[in-house]
């Protein structure tokens, strides 16, 4: 190329943590700032600039966003309690109890709402790249998860009309405290479900008892970063015995024990099965569609993909867990729902339990839905729903709303695509068991997560995927769906950074689509025709067979493929470009 192409509008950059970040660095100096000129709007959204910041650079990112529209952000790595220990400890002068959420919590939610985004993921199309198949048939896999409690349990309504929701606390004082609020609209669904911790406990024992019994590998799968107060609260009363009573049992017995964030776990899990394990996933929502696919494939193993899967993730609204309030009970008492001053819902708990209050946005839930919809009808997808309307008041709206727009789309003499509306455990089972060609699959935070990490990994790899998260107004924001790759980190930083093991496929791709969709509204062809390119280049190079270690083996053509680090994948790229 001659010079540089000019851009006009500026690019936000939100930067991450970790190996992806080394990888992005690097993605930008030599794909962006080599070859355009254009200004970058960069925002620091590290864990630790995060912490010292008490949120702020979240904020600026979302304003960024807002300002400038189109936007490419990095992993960023959600601090568990030891890694908030450790900044607490570097940085003595900070008040924990005066930390906004936005300081420790995982960015993502609170800029998709910012910006009032959804999210849409699916496969990058590299066409010599095959599907994960591994051998499923009478994998000796169970998975074990809890028959009380959770939010199979719950309680959930329709605000009936537009008010104030509060969490009210009444314990052995007998004085009622209010421990959060939150504004409902007419039509919002809402939620409380409580676990009891000591069945939890009594859960973990027998978890861990049975696998000692039945010789199987341990693994534990929870959301734990996301929702602290809630998985948290289990995660660390399930470890705690572990620690107590099963270690040495465990150890000594050679078994194996793993934990992992559940929607990582279940792409590893799905995607790569181990020979013997018991897999516990105390959350009975999540466990239920887990252990209904692990079932399905035991007895029919994994087909062969043939097509790209789209997920489409609610989240604008701020819905279900990841924009709930959950904490652990104070003391032994009993927690209420107020709307208004109505009680609408009361139920005991015992000190420590987990409680979990959330609400989504009705109005946000039709703009998704709408977005499903326009997605569909213009890449020629069906669409499958996964909903639990007839036993859960909360997932109710999603189908009223499902019926409006298609009325609202009749009267215009817009048929809608082909849709169906399934068991949120048979949409899963059919995404990987049964899939269509270009089947997209709609769902809420929790179940998008799962589902786009096990889809992604069945199609080779967690950056094999693209993420694209729209907002109504039309600020765009392009992402990887993979996180920071914190054990090839540490091994960068053992060895100096001579093994620089990452994939930067959705990286690159990510800034290509931002490139691209810059482009189109700048009406700018050459930085158009160059994230053309770039796009090319990175398909041209896995065809070639040049690919990092996470692919290996999975190219249609294993005889050719040459195994390379980061940056001699990066290069390889360029030399294409």
């Amino acid at each position: 190329m001659g010079g540089k192409i000019k851009v006009q509008k500026p690019l936000v950059i939100l930067h991450g943590d970790e190996m992806a970040q080394i990888a992005f660095e690097r993605i930008l100096e030599q794909f962006v700032a080599s070859r355009l000129e254009i200004e970058l709007v960069e925002v620091d959204l590290s864990a630790e600039k995060r912490f010292t910041s008490n949120g702020q650079v979240v904020i600026d990112a979302i304003d960024a966003l807002k300002q400038h529209g189109i936007g490419i952000k990095n992993a960023g790595m959600t601090v568990n309690r030891s890694q908030l220990d450790e900044l607490l400890a570097k940085y003595p002068e900070v008040n924990e109890d005066k930390l906004d959420k936005l300081a420790t919590k995982s960015p993502n939610g609170a800029i998709r709402k910012g910006i009032g985004g959804n999210i849409t993921r699916e496969d990058i199309e590299f066409r010599n790249l095959k599907s994960v198949r591994p051998d499923w048939v009478d994998r000796d896999i169970e998975v074990d998860t809890m028959d009380s409690g959770g939010l199979d349990f719950s309680y959930s309504e329709l605000s009936n009309a537009t008010g104030v929701a509060k969490v009210m606390f009444v314990g052995e004082t007998g004085d009622p405290v209010e421990l959060h609020r939150r504004t409902l609209k007419k039509g919002d669904p809402w939620m409380l479900a409580t676990n009891c911790l000591e069945e939890v406990k009594a859960w973990a024992h027998r978890f861990f008892q049975r696998a000692l019994d039945e010789k199987r590998d341990i693994y534990l799968g929870l959301k734990d970063t996301v929702v602290s107060g809630y998985d948290g609260v289990m995660r660390a009363a399930i470890e705690d015995i572990y620690a107590e009573h099963y270690r040495g049992k465990v150890a000594e017995a050679g078994l194996n024990y793993h934990y992992e964030l559940i929607d990582a776990q279940a792409a590893r899990i799905v995607s790569n099965p181990p020979e013997r394990a018991l897999w516990g996933v105390p959350d009975n929502v999540s466990g239920m569609k887990l252990y209904k696919l692990v079932q399905q494939l035991k007895h029919y193993g994994l087909p062969e993909r043939k097509a790209h899967v789209s997920i489409s993730r609610m989240s604008a609204g701020g819905g279900d867990q990841y924009g709930s309030y959950n904490t652990p009970a104070p003391e032994n008492g009993i927690i209420k729902v107020i709307m208004d001053g109505e009680e609408k819902h009361a139920r005991t708990v015992k000190a420590h339990d987990p409680i979990l209050f959330m609400s989504n946005d009705r109005d946000a839930i039709k703009d998704w839905v709408k977005q499903v919809f326009r997605d569909a009808s213009l890449s020629k997808k069906e669409v499958y729903f996964g909903l639990k309307r007839e036993f859960v008041n909360y997932d109710e709206v999603y189908s009223s709303i499902i019926l409006e727009i298609r009325k609202e789309l009749a009267a215009l003499d817009t048929p809608p695509p082909s849709f169906m509306i399934m068991r949120p455990s048979r949409q899963l089972s059919k995404m990987i068991c049964d899939p269509p060609r270009w089947g997209l699959y709609p769902a809420q935070n929790l179940d998008g997560d799962i589902f786009s990490d096990i889809s992604a990994a069945l199609g080779g790899s967690l950056a094999t995927a693209s993420s694209i998260i729209k907002s109504k107004d039309g600020s765009m924001l392009y992402e990887a769906p993979h996180g920071t790759a914190h054990d090839l980190y540490l091994r960068y930083v053992e060895t100096d950074g001579k093994e620089a093991n990452f994939n930067s496929s959705a990286l690159i791709f990510a800034v290509a689509n931002a490139l691209e969709e810059l482009g189109k509204r700048e009406d700018n062809q050459a930085l158009d025709d160059y994230a053309g390119k770039l796009k090319q280049a990175l398909i041209e190079t896995v065809a070639q067979g040049t690919i990092t270690g996470d692919l290996k083996g999975k190219t249609s053509d294993p005889s050719i493929e040459k195994i390379v680090d980061m940056n001699g994948f990066l290069d390889a790229v360029e030399a294409n470009l």
